[in-house]
């Protein structure tokens, strides 16, 4: 029995790794979709490349750091329980490699490639699982003083804040060092709409993403006698929710709505597996009108070029999930309870404060030693032909 327990796991957590997986590809179509035509071979380069960089740098580094278990043991010991445990790493990987896959579409358009990945490794390997490892493997301490202190652990079930908050509010600084795209924004106050190159990549993106997230939630339960259907229940009303305040709020814009129902599900995640139903759903509306709301502000009002709003999607989205957890995972609001306010309160605000620590430390860094940022011909070239030497089309590149 307890062999057919350990392959059953296995299989149950390497589905799961799997979806997410398939959630990468998302990443890189929605990315694809919102950028210009001249930077759309970029923007799938840097999603697999990044994954990449991030395997390493996580199965070398960061792995070991969150959970304090590495690899360098013979193949027997590594195999033991169906291999339960690397099978673990890849599931856990696959959340992991999201931060520079949300970062990404922050700077598209005009960041440098290398840079980037200097970044993405010191992200994944160092940054990301020291958070991770407060939250889920109750590192430092931090969890049990909050037990102790407010009566409850701060509850991120599948990443709300450990994930997407974090990625989001790295990619802020990196953003704003950055600056915005040339042209945007003129010295007038005019600004350039500089809109999708194509809607329907954009919509199998985020298609691609919400099918993936239902793995991302439910197999976060990581054994197969834990998964509890009202995880994914709680996803599909939070990511319906953010879909039709979406596309309300955002006046029928299909970059809105196709958006919304990310927004839902980066806000669900945190308390997908104690929130009732009906929270679900409050959750996913007002993480969808928050998304259009801070969408708009952030790009008209405060002109902060973040080319696919990936720190209002994922950045504000994710905590008000791990806000929202501790409000309506309560008994009073038909939760499971079991959580404090105070305590998601406070949980978030430490990863957005260490988000945001690291993610100016690390580009400053990068910005004043090797740069982060394409010349001014490279970026009118588009980053297709300056980094990759061709584009998404043939028009540019045929001679008859």
């Amino acid at each position: 029995m307890d062999a057919l327990k350990n392959g059953a796991d296995t299989l149950f957590i390497l589905l799961g790794g799997i979806l997410i997986l398939a959630m990468h590809a998302g990443f890189a179509f929605l990315e694809l979709g919102t950028v210009r035509k001249k930077n759309q071979v970029n923007a799938l380069v840097k999603i697999l490349v990044d994954f990449a960089v991030s395997t390493i740098a996580y199965f070398f580094i960061g792995y070991t750091i969150a959970y304090g278990v590495n690899f360098f043991s013979d193949a027997a010991t590594l195999s033991s329980r169906n291999g339960y445990e690397l099978v673990k790493f890849f599931f856990l990987l696959t959340f992991a490699a999201a931060i520079p896959a949300i970062i990404s579409g922050g700077i598209a358009e005009r960041a440098k490639f290398h840079p980037q990945l200097v970044a993405t490794a010191l992200l994944v390997g160092f940054v990301y699982p020291f958070f991770e490892g407060i939250v889920w493997n109750h590192n430092f301490g931090i969890q049990a003083w909050l037990k102790a202190s407010l009566g409850a652990e701060f509850h991120d079930f599948a990443g709300s804040v450990v994930v997407h908050a974090v990625g989001g509010w790295v990619a802020l600084p990196a953003v704003m060092l950055l600056g915005a795209r040339r042209g945007r924004y003129s010295n007038s106050g005019a600004i350039a709409a500089h809109p999708p190159s194509s809607i329907p990549f954009l919509a199998l993106g985020s298609w691609v993403l919400v099918v993936g997230w239902f793995g991302f939630n439910v197999m976060s339960a990581q054994t197969l006698d834990k998964i509890n259907g009202l995880v994914a229940l709680n996803s599909l009303m939070a990511m319906v929710g953010g879909t039709l305040a979406g596309v309300v709020a955002g006046k029928n814009d299909p970059g809105f709505a196709y958006n919304g129902p990310l927004a839902g599900l980066v806000a669900i995640c945190a308390g997908s597996d104690l929130m009732h139903p009906f929270g679900a759903l409050l959750t996913g509306v007002i993480a969808g009108g928050v998304f259009v709301w801070m969408f708009t502000l952030t790009q008209n009002k405060w002109k902060i070029d973040d080319v696919l709003g990936v720190w209002p999607l994922h950045g504000v989205c994710g905590a008000w999930g791990g806000i929202a957890a501790g409000i309506f995972g309560q008994h009073a609001l038909g939760g499971l309870g079991g959580v404090s306010f105070f305590a998601q309160l406070l949980g978030t605000l430490l990863g957005i404060t260490i988000a945001v620590a690291a993610g100016w430390t690390i580009y400053i860094i990068l910005k004043k030693t090797v740069g982060i940022r394409l010349d001014a011909e490279e970026e009118y070239n588009g980053a297709d032909l300056s980094i990759h030497k061709i584009s998404a089309t043939a028009e540019r590149e045929t001679s008859w």
